[in-house]
């Protein structure tokens, strides 16, 4: 029969001689065509040899030749956007490793809050590794064949690609609970929660994944787990990510309510009036970090609106972790407070490092300093010993 095959654009299953396959059109080419649902066929000849697509790609996909928006243009499209993500995904790490940095540094920020935030920035970190990874396995090599490659490599790269994002969305979640959980109650300080947190944030990405990675293998064990997913093993992936969305939606609505219910009352004068300001500052800037825009997506075919997607998840998302830096971190008063006085007390302590050092130069150097160093060395010098020895004799 005829061996599987990568034309360049997709992938021809094995077939037997005389065998009609018949495969949907890529999808890419829906982002540039009107044409939906299409397919195409190729023939497994007696010779062995797989026949040439037909219809051809530009009639049964509705391609057309003298568009001026074509593959290559496509190509440069997205080679540039990947330009974009890249430099997004490397900001976001540099700075989220730095706001780690700060964070664990100084025993000030170990608390329950910072201790969260810390693991949010893990997850961002992981999700721009998990990237990094996936485009070096995958995509590094522009000649490989994505139909024949099927390695452990390729899969592990993808499943941890898979395990960063739902990470990444656990751990907002867990941010916007303990925002609430800040706001419903005066103290939160028991480890227990931390523990939960943790528990959660990062056994429940592993529980879902493992989930995922089992239905892969004996339902969908294809090419390196980045083909289009049928709906049991899509869902195992995107079910857990759309529910923690929609109960991050349901915890902004609810925080609102509660921001503007203290701000009403009462009790929510004086300085409490601003602390309220402020968190509900952050709270706005938090509904990108939510991910409430998925929920716009979610409810729509793959295919609808993809250079939108694009745009708000790989363009825009590339660049959520050095936001998160930005506002947990480096625009916080404590931390900018607590930076200035290390930074002072660095300062200050050159300053006396070079004072002393330079006193004891001046000292060293000075004329008096020569003259005491002159008058002990003639004390304990042999020859104004001997020259008294014989003084004592004649005196005698």
């Amino acid at each position: 029969g005829c061996a599987r095959d990568w034309d360049g654009l997709t992938c021809w299953p094995r077939a037997t001689f005389g065998e009609v396959v018949k495969i949907p059109c890529p999808q890419f080419f829906e982002e540039f065509t009107n044409t939906h649902g299409s397919f195409l066929q190729r023939n497994c000849t007696q010779e062995a040899h797989w026949s040439e697509p037909f219809p051809p790609y530009t009639v049964a996909c509705g391609f057309d030749e003298g568009s001026s928006k074509g593959p290559e243009d496509q190509k440069s499209y997205y080679s540039a956007f990947w330009r974009v993500y890249t430099a997004g995904y490397a900001a976001s790490v540099t700075s989220l490793v730095t706001a780690l940095i700060v964070f664990a540094a100084f025993r000030k920020f170990h608390c329950t809050r910072n201790y969260i935030h810390m693991h949010l920035f893990v997850s961002f970190i992981l999700r721009a590794i998990a990237v990094f990874t996936k485009d070096a396995v995958l995509f590094a090599d522009e000649t490989m064949d994505h139909c024949l490659m099927s390695t452990v490599a390729c899969k592990a790269a993808v499943a941890f690609f898979q395990f960063s994002i739902l990470a990444n969305f656990f751990w907002l979640l867990i941010e916007g609970i303990y925002l609430q959980t800040l706001l419903l109650l005066t103290f939160v300080s028991s480890k227990q929660f931390v523990w939960w947190f943790i528990f959660t944030g990062w056994g429940a990405p592993a529980a879902v994944l493992f989930a995922w990675v089992l239905t892969r293998i004996h339902q969908q064990n294809t090419g390196c787990w980045d083909d289009d997913e049928n709906g049991v093993v899509l869902w195992i992936i995107k079910g857990p990510i759309l529910i923690t969305v929609l109960i991050n939606f349901i915890i902004f609505i609810n925080v609102i309510r509660i921001l503007v219910h203290k701000l009403k009352s009462q009790e929510g004068g004086g300085s409490h009036s601003s602390h309220f300001v402020r968190l509900a500052k952050s709270t706005l800037l938090l509904i990108p970090l939510f991910g409430v825009h998925y929920i716009v997506f979610a409810f729509f075919p793959e295919s609808t609106g993809l250079e939108a997607r694009l745009y708000i998840e790989l363009g825009l998302g590339s660049f959520q972790g050095f936001v998160v830096a930005l506002l947990y971190c480096f625009s916080n008063a404590e931390v900018q407070t607590e930076l200035k006085k290390q930074l002072c007390k660095w300062q200050h302590q050159e300053y006396l490092t070079f004072t002393h050092k330079h006193g004891t130069l001046s000292r060293e150097n000075s004329p008096v300093n020569y003259v005491t160093q002159l008058s002990l060395l003639e004390k304990i010098s042999p020859k104004r010993k001997t020259s008294g020895y014989h003084n004592g004799v004649t005196t005698v």
